[in-house]
């Protein structure tokens, strides 16, 4: 049986207004949040991210406080004329008139950049006839218009009719309401669970044991989310690494996959190496017992790459004198990455050369280094007009990469390392030789965390020394004393092969430590 609804039916213009992220100005990082609506004051944030969430919370601010959808209204687009109610018709068409319809709802459109957000209260229609559209709330479809301030929960389900808002360019006079028949029974849908990844990997979902899938699903989440950390806990890093490289023992013992037990050792040297540089920033040993040494090179790939660099020298310098092999040694870590690098006057000075002039002719003369101008410009250049210098077999081409494997921030690393070992407070003001100033950085990359030389401190040969510092064997014992009186080297002792004893407290800060 029906029932006659009232004649009229006033509508009234939907809502609309818009949350904005602007830049606060050329070249700044900072931006500006603003809303449309007059009771929202301005936001600076100083970052777009920083910015786009804070817009985002602000738009579900309003979205939970305000009002739900009225039936009654317009569409907020037709009021602004939108292209969707005003299209132009072709050369050969007439023109045909958008007709809003379905329930009002209350939309999100945004554009694809994420610069702006726009609430719109219209119908379902015109809703869908924007691409970026989400619809937020439905209004329902009630007899009479709904009270503006009533919220997005308070419709209560037994209200909806058959005859909704008429969305026609006309108001309807009658409308008549009729049961609303009940919702067919949908059929249950099977839930597939969540597909697990790891490490590039996907894990499979029949892979048993259910504890060991659920394991690494869980490690993949938390090494996603560790990657999303604004800062580095490299505790926590280690902990995750130590239970990947446990979980893919026991994936690989499941499925006998040799590449998930290669992968499962790297996860191990990879906490362990996590660890390790874990210690050494919050200063302490790694067997716990004491104080770590701020060493100035931190990671063990930093020491093995300035063992590297001295290896490359002892076997392709060009020159057979001990000051050559130091002035080598110190522009081959200035041009190590790309073959090129800049060099003043004052470098070649700090170096104990007695002629650096004519050792850098030399240099020129055997093909191993060029230079931008002359040698004599090189030496009265200075730090505010370097000169250019190359060294042609270290500069990579297509078909060799050159000798090093590390890259450009690497590069000043090792070469600030190398001239805070040369240039070594005491060993200047003891005004000690080339030949001294090499022992002191084969004895830096020699020794092991606590300062023993060699190997667990068995020592280092002496002819690999002697041949280092281009002096006889008979004559290392001479620099053994210099490195003792300043106070570089302890319970020093030159035998016939080896050369033992350890860096004291000093100088471990200057040591790379054998791993």
């Amino acid at each position: 049986m029906g029932v006659e609804a009232p004649a009229t039916n006033e509508r009234v213009t939907g809502r609309r207004w818009t949350v904005r992220l602007d830049p606060v100005g050329r070249g700044r990082a900072d931006v500006r949040v603003s809303c449309s609506r007059p009771a929202c004051a301005a936001q600076v944030l100083p970052s777009a991210a920083a910015g786009r969430t804070a817009a985002v919370a602000h738009l579900k601010a309003h979205l939970r406080a305000g009002a739900a959808p009225r039936p009654s209204a317009h569409c907020a687009c037709r009021a602004e004329e939108c292209h969707t109610h005003i299209r132009p018709a072709g050369p050969r068409e007439r023109p045909a008139p958008w007709r809003c319809g379905g329930a009002v709802v209350l939309a999100v459109v945004t554009d694809r950049e994420g610069r702006w957000w726009q609430v719109m209260e219209c119908c379902s229609r015109c809703a869908a006839a924007h691409p970026t559209a989400k619809i937020v709330a439905t209004a329902p479809a009630t007899e009479g218009p709904a009270p503006a301030d009533a919220p997005a929960s308070a419709a209560p389900a037994a209200a909806l009719s058959a005859v909704g808002p008429h969305f026609s360019h006309s108001a309807p006079t009658t409308a008549v309401t009729r049961q609303v028949p009940a919702p067919r029974s949908t059929r249950p849908v099977r839930k597939r669970p969540r597909r697990g990844r790891i490490a590039q990997r996907f894990v499979p979902h029949d892979l048993r044991p259910v504890a060991l899938r659920d394991e690494l699903t869980e490690l993949g989440e938390l090494f996603r989310a560790y990657q999303q950390r604004p800062e580095p806990d490299l505790a926590m890093l280690a902990d995750l690494h130590a239970r990947k490289a446990e979980a893919f023992f026991a994936w690989a013992e499941v499925t006998a996959d040799t590449g998930l037990r290669l992968d499962a050792r790297r996860a191990e040297q990879a906490a362990a190496t996590a660890r390790l540089q874990h210690l050494h920033r919050i200063g302490q040993a790694p067997d716990g017992e004491g104080p770590a040494v701020a060493r100035l090179l931190t990671a063990p790939a930093q020491w093995d790459h300035a063992r590297a660099v001295l290896a490359h020298v002892a076997a392709h310098a060009p020159l057979p004198s001990a000051e050559a092999r130091l002035l080598v040694v110190m522009l081959t870590l200035r041009t190590a990455h790309a073959g090129v690098g800049n060099l003043v006057g004052q470098d070649l000075k700090g170096l104990p050369l007695h002629d650096p002039e004519h050792l850098v002719g030399q240099l020129l003369e055997c093909g191993w280094l060029d230079i931008s101008g002359t040698v004599e410009e090189l030496i009265a250049s200075r730090p505010e007009s370097p000169t250019r210098i190359s060294v042609p077999s270290l500069t990579p081409d297509d078909n060799d990469p050159g000798p090093f494997t590390f890259g450009k921030k690497m590069r000043p690393k090792l070469s600030g390392w190398a001239q805070r070992v040369v240039g070594e407070k005491k060993l200047r003001k003891a005004k000690t030789e080339a030949e001294a100033r090499l022992l002191a950085l084969a004895l830096a990359t020699g020794a092991d965390g606590e300062g023993r030389l060699g190997p667990e401190g068995q020592g280092i040969a002496v002819e690999t020394l002697s041949s280092w510092c281009t002096v006889d064997p008979g004559d290392l014992r001479e620099l053994v004393d210099r490195l003792t009186a300043a106070d570089w080297l302890t319970e020093a002792e030159v035998t016939g092969t080896h050369l033992t004893g350890r860096l004291t407290e000093r100088v471990l800060p200057l040591g790379c430590p054998l791993t």
